[in-house]
């Protein structure tokens, strides 16, 4: 099942999507791609960074030993189609292509078995990052730095998902989930021994190795096989 938020006639409605119909507790709405919002409101964004090999290698990171985490607040996150400015104070901005699991309920102190039955559904994160800032948090945390949808898949197992990046038309990325250091549910779990989840917040499991910078004008598109594709257009701001 596909769970999606999205504009109608009727103000911001959350249901089933269905090829290009949002189906609510009160109401069935056409909906096409540019109506689709974030498919969830996210007090927080658990980011796991160098969890995979590639990255490593590229960044010149030591492995870690356990998830090494930082947070986007709600302020990065944006949706499905809206654009990605281009801020003025940065020459670097770049992309990473990030499965995302999205929390149900409150919850906190799970076991990796308990994760399951934890977790609403996945989605797509782009991890937009700017390079020349210092720090993690002038890097990835401002405004529109995390698009995120275009809807959460319930039905997905997120091991062993092929996924692939395509910037302006171009391949950029390209591997599997099976190639993460940690998985997902011990990373949802090692997080949740340290943080008290709200229904709707997000964990980014990391993203494969990163070949290149975006420049305005630049479609990118990120496929998670059998979750789904966020596509953002990166714009002068």
């Amino acid at each position: 099942m596909r769970l999606a938020r999205a504009r109608t006639e009727d103000g911001v409605r959350q249901g089933e999507y269905r090829d290009g119909r949002l189906v609510t507790d009160d109401g069935e709405y056409a909906v096409d791609e540019a109506d689709l919002l974030a498919p969830c409101e996210p007090d927080a964004v658990f980011c796991v960074g160098r969890n995979f090999a590639a990255t490593l290698d590229q960044m010149d990171y030591e492995r870690p030993d356990e998830p090494d985490f930082f947070i986007k607040p709600p302020h990065a996150v944006v949706g499905h189609r809206d654009p990605i400015p281009y801020p003025g104070w940065t020459d670097e901005l770049t992309y990473a292509g990030e499965l995302v699991a999205v929390i149900d309920e409150p919850c906190s102190d799970l076991a990796p078995e308990e994760v399951s039955d934890a977790v609403r559904g996945y989605t797509v994160m782009n991890d937009v990052d700017a390079l020349d800032q210092q720090g993690r948090t002038a890097r990835k945390a401002f405004t529109a730095s995390g698009p995120l949808g275009p809807w959460i898949e319930t039905d997905v197992d997120p091991t062993g998902i092929d996924m692939h990046t395509d910037v302006a038309g171009e391949r950029r990325q390209e591997a599997n989930t099976e190639l993460m250091l940690f998985d997902p549910h011990e990373i949802v779990s090692f997080l949740s021994k340290r943080f008290r989840f709200r229904a709707g917040d997000c964990v980014a499991f990391g993203s494969p190795a990163n070949p290149g910078l975006v420049e305005p004008g630049d479609a990118v598109e990120i496929t998670y096989e059998g979750v789904g594709t966020l596509a953002n257009e990166v714009v002068d701001d």
